[in-house]
């Protein structure tokens, strides 16, 4: 979608490795997808913007559904542990600028648990919520099979210290 393009553009610019318009239809939501962060991740319920405080995968479907476009974020991580952050910043930043162009449902998902805060107050609100947003994941994406429907690479990770592809959403419209 060409309207879609400027989009792409700014992604790139802003270190995105690959950004691609796509069909929310073909993003993947799962059940298991969250069990792997409830057995398999020490940050479970630790964050916010974390399991079991986030959509499940139905309801991140519903959410889905209500869309028709979103624009996909590839970087590859080369072991730098800022990445992750900037990447999710970035993806709030494409956010904004989506919001700001009159996309009024602009909404982003990141990548991996939200460290804006050194400690979550799960009791409590969210002390940034105009930056703070929850992984792909963590709403039950199934990252794995929606990167590979769209030609993107992905694998498995070894050990912490591996390279990996991270990846984000903007919903559009």
């Amino acid at each position: 979608m060409k309207k879609y393009d400027p989009y792409i553009t700014l992604a790139l610019e802003k270190g995105i490795d690959d950004a691609l318009i796509v069909e929310t239809a073909k993003i993947f939501t799962a059940p298991w997808v969250r069990m792997k962060c409830r057995f398999g991740c020490a940050g479970y319920g630790k964050r916010l913007c974390c399991p079991p405080h986030t959509p499940d995968y139905q309801e991140t479907r519903a959410v889905l559904d209500s869309y028709k476009h979103a624009l996909l974020c590839h970087v590859h991580w080369k072991k730098d542990y800022g990445v992750v952050n900037k990447f999710n910043g970035t993806i709030v930043d494409l956010e904004t600028a989506v919001f700001l162009d009159g996309y009024h449902k602009a909404l982003g998902l990141g990548s991996g648990p939200c460290t804006l805060c050194r400690t979550c107050d799960t009791s409590g609100r969210c002390r940034n919520p105009e930056r703070a947003r929850p992984a792909m994941e963590a709403c039950g994406i199934d990252v794995f099979k929606t990167a590979r429907a769209h030609g993107l690479p992905i694998h498995v990770v070894r050990t912490h210290r591996e390279e990996r592809d991270i990846y984000g959403i903007v919903l559009i419209e």
